[in-house]
């Protein structure tokens, strides 16, 4: 899953990275480190500039809120727990499946962070049968340092209980897409700790390398197995994970300190 990731980098250097053509200063968002759901966050994505003359697609960054809200809902009650999509459900389901076709954007991200869970809870919560509880979180990224560039869809919901030039009429909202974490050898591995994005935990967010980016964002790809192919994990070894603080488990802290790497787990968590 992703309940959690930093995002620090400035949009000025995000719309270089993503080849942004429009992005307002004015939504500009501080370093977070510390992100949790419902908070807003930066997403790329391609459609027409509303009232433009010209309804070509551009690709804009935009600042959405985490935590979709399907255009159907009668309350945004429920986007906090609509932080992920399954890659291999996404299509199907109800909350999803209209997003998936017409609405993909690209969350960017420094990396996120996971918290490791004995094997044990682990396959219990793949079952469904147990939460499992918080221990040592470690700190997932790309091992060359480039963004990490995270599939997600994006939604429109109308708030019909304010007036159309109300400010909050319309809520724009997004989800992460998630897949099986990698079993195969991490690139950079802490000496003590999970050698396997699997060993921490079963679920990651799906990661689009730079070539998949184009074909994500355009919404002119419709056909869902088309869109499925997307879907394909990124290829394996991209990726490492180290130990940080445990004071990132709280949503109170944030600062660029959450992302120090610490020699080993921290005295009473556990591996």
């Amino acid at each position: 899953m992703c309940g959690r990731y930093a995002a620090s980098r400035r949009p000025e250097d995000l719309a270089g990275v993503f080849e942004v053509d429009k992005w307002e200063p004015e939504e500009a968002l501080e370093p977070d480190y510390n992100v949790a759901p419902t908070k807003e966050v930066y997403a790329v994505l391609d459609r027409p500039v509303k009232d433009a003359d010209d309804k070509s697609p551009v690709r804009q960054l935009r600042k959405l809120k985490w935590g979709l809200v399907p255009s159907w809902a009668k309350t945004p009650e429920g986007g906090a727990r609509m932080i992920n999509a399954r890659a291999e459900t996404v299509h199907e389901k109800p909350s999803f499946r209209r997003a998936f076709t017409s609405r993909r954007c690209v969350l960017p991200a420094d990396g996120y962070y996971e918290w490791v869970t004995g094997v044990q809870e682990r396959d219990l919560e793949v079952e469904g049968k147990k939460k499992r509880p918080r221990k040592q979180p470690y700190f997932v990224l790309p091992a060359d340092g480039t963004v990490f560039a995270m599939a997600g869809l994006y939604e429109f919901w109308r708030d019909r209980t304010l007036p159309d030039d109300h400010p909050q009429a319309w809520w724009v909202t997004c989800s992460v897409i998630t897949t099986e974490a990698e079993t195969s050898p991490l690139a950079v591995a802490p000496a003590d700790g999970p050698h396997a994005l699997a060993d921490i935990h079963p679920r990651m967010p799906l990661m689009l390398t730079p070539d998949r980016w184009d074909a994500w964002l355009d919404p002119a790809r419709t056909d869902v197995d088309d869109l499925r192919s997307l879907l394909e994990p990124p290829p394996a070894g991209l990726m490492r994970a180290y130990p940080v603080s445990t004071a990132v488990s709280s949503v109170r802290n944030n600062g660029p300190e959450l992302l120090k790497e610490l020699e080993g787990p921290e005295e009473g968590t556990l591996f």
